[in-house]
């Protein structure tokens, strides 16, 4: 088995840590809500299990995964670099827990998570599949310096009706920019 570590990413106000077991019930509820449609829920509690185990063992085998977003000892969310075999590309994905949205926590885990993966990961892209009417996480999106990219394969399975893909700077325009040019 090929050795791996899971990063701990700290933020100014979040630690972004592996999920462990207790975890799993809180995530599990807020996948059962009807605000995971944008993520083709609701999902019953095998298919969060399925999700939150998928998260931890991307780690092993794609050296990228999910993090859960923690705030003086408490989750608030999830934010994960993924490519499920139904992905043409590694995706950079955030879920805010429904008691935490509207606090930027999605910002800060994304941005962070995202420079990580630049540095650490050795990525060159990535892209966020966000359904057209997912307002809040295409204005996430657009905050992190993503563009709509129309050229970009869809997951399958979707069509432009289900998904926009959204590229995300690259570390070269990234650096070229600083980082003020996508805050």
């Amino acid at each position: 088995m090929t050795a791996f570590t899971i990063p701990s990413i700290e933020t100014q106000r979040l630690t972004l840590r592996a999920a462990q077991r207790e975890d799993f019930a809180t995530f599990a509820a807020e996948l059962a809500k009807p605000r995971s449609r944008y993520m083709d829920g609701p999902f019953d509690r095998d298919a969060a299990w399925s999700f939150f185990v998928n998260d931890l063992a991307s780690w092993a085998l794609l050296g990228v995964g999910g993090l859960m977003l923690e705030r003086d000892g408490e989750v608030v969310g999830q934010v994960a670099i993924a490519q499920p075999p139904h992905f043409p590309e590694i995706e950079l994905g955030w879920f805010t827990y429904e008691a935490h949205a509207g606090h930027g926590y999605a910002a800060e885990a994304a941005f962070a998570l995202r420079d990580w993966a630049y540095a650490h990961a050795g990525l060159s892209t990535l892209v966020s599949y966000i359904h057209p009417e997912n307002a809040a996480s295409i204005r996430l999106a657009e905050k992190l310096g993503a563009l709509a990219d129309p050229a970009a394969a869809l997951p399958e399975g979707d069509t432009e009706a289900d998904t926009i893909v959204f590229r995300h700077p690259s570390p070269e325009a990234m650096a070229d920019g600083g980082m003020e040019a996508y805050a």
